[in-house]
């Protein structure tokens, strides 16, 4: 990066111009993050409420396409990591959080489990100490009373809240239970969001992989397939793989992000719901 044509540029970001700016703004985009600081240092010192304004809107552009960039990586990339997905979405949101710290947090309540688990113990057993840790130790619950809020979905406000919405709570719930080898996913139940048990960590190809179902919206509720199935008959769904089997971790993002895109919705807020749905169109560029 060339710090004299950057300062230059940052010098005619207030010029009155139009197209001037419009092609400052590009060449400032084009050379990405690592303008940051130095556009927060111009706006540090600058009492002109138009450039700072300017520098506001900019940085949150520049912000914005890395965050595209990196989800399309993740998506392009297999997709297998979920912590990461979620990271990558909740730098929309926070661009600033300290990534290190939601994966200590993560390891934190994984260690908390492992510390009482017994090899010997059933399949039952290993959930019902997840639900100790996770529900009585931590206080995790869900957020009823302010079941919409857009803070239900990124991992940092989870983490540190302690409440989240369904989607959220099941993929702290499974991503702690899969590095303790316990073979949690989550299932893409329409109108909820829960997990499912499964014999292995093989892909689950019929209904005999589940061993059971846990709510993790409901403090870690264990149920059976009859449930889920009854559950789908009131919304007059007809059964199929989709809702009863584990989903991918590109569907869960999925699912996290159109959770996101109608909280903004709700809330009126057209051009954060904009920004999400282009998000959104990054992860389903394959579909047909």
């Amino acid at each position: 990066m060339d710090n004299k044509e950057l300062d230059s540029l940052i010098r005619l970001l207030d010029d009155p111009d139009s197209e001037v700016f419009e092609h400052v703004e590009q060449r400032l985009l084009t050379m990405g993050p690592e303008v940051i600081s130095q556009l927060e240092s111009v706006w540090e010192q600058s009492f002109d409420v138009l450039l700072q304004t300017r520098i506001e809107n900019l940085i949150h552009k520049i912000q914005f396409k890395d965050v595209l960039e990196e989800l399309e990586l993740w998506r392009l990339s297999g997709s297998f990591d979920l912590l990461q997905g979620l990271t990558i979405v909740n730098k929309y949101q926070y661009p600033d959080v300290d990534e290190q710290k939601i994966i200590n947090q993560i390891e934190a309540i994984k260690r908390d489990v492992w510390l009482e688990m017994i090899y010997s113990m059933s399949a039952v057993e290993k959930v019902r100490l997840l639900n100790n840790v996770l529900y009585n130790g931590y206080g995790f619950s869900g957020n009823t009373s302010n079941y919409h809020d857009p803070q239900n979905s990124y991992i940092s406000q989870v983490l540190e809240s302690r409440k989240g919405n369904p989607i959220l709570l099941s993929c702290v719930y499974s991503i702690i239970a899969q590095k303790l080898d316990i073979p949690i996913y989550g299932v893409n139940l329409p109108k909820h969001f829960i997990l499912a048990y499964t014999e292995d960590h093989t892909p689950v190809e019929n209904k005999n992989g589940v061993l059971f179902y846990i709510n993790a919206f409901n403090r870690g509720q264990i149920f059976g397939r009859h449930d889920v199935i009854a559950f789908l008959k009131q919304l007059n769904l007809t059964p199929n793989d989709d809702f009863v089997l584990p989903c991918s971790n590109l569907d869960i993002i999925t699912r996290v992000l159109r959770n996101l895109s109608t909280s903004y919705a709700q809330a009126s807020n057209a051009s954060k719901q904009a920004e999400i749905d282009q998000l959104l169109d990054v992860l389903t560029a394959d579909e047909v």
